[in-house]
């Protein structure tokens, strides 16, 4: 994963925005909406983020991925 990881933080358009936030005791979800370059070009993907806090460090983390929308004429921007 870390290998993975790596290698998406590279990109060159990678960007997140937090489109909401919600936090109930120890547990927060993000809604963000993801700019990246996928092999097909560059798009966006949906994707909600479930983390299960404890003092000040994320102890478990879940991500459910919306269906990816591509740029129109992203497939000769990548």
């Amino acid at each position: 994963m870390r290998e993975r990881m790596l290698a998406r933080f590279t990109e060159p358009d990678l960007h997140a925005e937090l489109l909401s936030r919600t936090a109930m005791g120890a547990v927060v979800v993000d809604h963000e909406l993801i700019t990246r370059n996928f092999p097909e070009g560059r798009g966006t993907i949906e994707m909600l983020c479930i983390y299960e806090v404890h003092g000040s460090c994320i102890s478990k983390a879940s991500f459910v991925l919306g269906p990816k929308v591509m740029q129109v004429g992203a497939a000769n921007a990548a």
